[in-house]
Formats: C-alpha cells, structure tokens, sequence
C-alpha cells in the first residue's frame, strides 16, 4: 500500500487520485478482499462494525475521510471495517476535530472508549464523558432506537449465559465452555459484555448491578474474568 501512497503523494490532484486509485478494479480485487478479511478478524461479534457493533461490517471505512487526508487512503492504521449505515449515513466525510487539528472522534480500533463514553447497562443508552465522546455519539448516532434495544437485549441474555458458563467450568465441560463463550462474545453489540466486566469493578458497582448480586458476583470471580476476558 505504500507504493499507492507514494503514487498520490506525487500527483498533482492528490485526493482526486485517491478517488480513483482506491476504486480501481486492481485495488478491490488485491488490496480491499485482505484488508476487509484482517478487519473483520478484529472485530467485535461476528465482523461486526467497529463504530455501532450491532450490523455486521460491510464497508472498508477510512476514520479520517479520503477527503481530508488523501494521503491516509491506504494508511493501514486508518482503515476500520463499518457497516454500511455508519459509513455511508451517519459518519460519511464527517470528521470534527478539536481547535489543535485533533480528532474528536474517538478511534475504537486504537483507544479505549471507556473514558469518553459510558454505557448505561439496563437503559442500554451511551452518556457522554467528554466532548470527544459526545461527538462520537452525535456523528455516529449512537444512542438511535434498535442499538438501544439491542443493548438492553444483550445484557440480558448475557447475564443467563455467564450462569451457564460458570456452571461448565464447575463441571469440566470444555466443550459447553467453548460454546458458551463463543455465545458470549460473538452477539452484536458485544461491547455491552466489555462494559458489564468494566462496570463491575468500578467504583458504583454496587449500585449497577442492585438488582442482580448473582451477575456482580460472577464479573468479579477471578475464574470467569480469566476464562473469558482471555478469549476476548
């Protein structure tokens, strides 16, 4: 991808002819097919997007748009797979940046979100925490209806299958425990599971989990955190 770089870098039109390198027959059949297969390799769930987690990921985004940085087009560290509805509706050439030229989205494939964004569990809502978790929850509309629904499902079903998983482990049971983790982690909106093993060692998680001990106990239970943060 650096021989491409260098051809943009030396023409006279740079992001006209990052355009068309990038949509050229030659790039889709040799540069995007691997790019998109490594993408989805570290995606939540199931290719899952790297910006809603819910759909599955279709689309080889690039986090600053071609528009801004043609010489980023084939920059690898800026490229993350979406699915089609963030790239194309929500985010497009979208890119705030603060008053310095920094970016106030937040890059998932590169920062964790956590300090920017909070994720109420049984709402299934995301509050902002900083401007730049605010923009990334405007830009990439974060808190619209089936992701809110989702969430909520997710952790739902969530807390059933940590009982399950913890009552393989008990047992044994290393096939039932690949099964069960492999449910776990591979459900859209998967970052509903990270949140649930960050919340539940946080300061407040008392009053998180209040309603349910049971799932506060077996987030903290160093056996579950290791058999599955492991595989995560």
């Amino acid at each position: 991808m650096a021989g491409y770089t260098q051809d943009i870098a030396g023409n006279a039109k740079p992001r006209d002819r990052a355009k068309v390198l990038w949509k050229h027959t030659t790039v889709r059949r040799n540069v995007h097919t691997a790019l998109g297969k490594t993408l989805a390799a570290m995606a939540p769930g199931l290719d899952r997007c790297m910006y809603c987690g819910d759909s599955q990921g279709t689309d080889i985004d690039h986090f600053e748009p071609m528009s801004r940085a043609p010489l980023r087009t084939f920059d690898w560290n800026n490229h993350l797979l979406a699915c089609s509805l963030c790239n194309s509706h929500t985010k497009r050439d979208v890119f705030p940046v603060d008053a310095a030229g920094g970016p106030m989205l937040v890059d998932p494939s590169a920062e964790d979100p956590a300090p920017h964004l909070h994720l109420v569990l049984a709402a299934g809502e995301y509050i902002p925490l900083t401007p730049r978790g605010e923009a990334t929850r405007q830009v990439f509309n974060l808190n619209r209806g089936v992701l809110v629904r989702g969430r909520r499902n997710v952790y739902r079903i969530t807390r059933l299958c940590l009982e399950d998983w913890y009552a393989a482990h008990e047992k044994g049971d290393d096939a039932a425990l690949r099964e069960w983790t492999s449910t776990i982690w591979e459900q859209p909106t998967a970052e509903v599971v990270y949140a649930m093993f960050h919340q539940a060692v946080a300061p407040g998680a008392d009053d998180i989990f209040a309603d349910d001990a049971g799932t506060l106990e077996l987030l903290r239970n160093p056996e579950v955190r290791a058999g599955l943060l492991a595989d995560s």
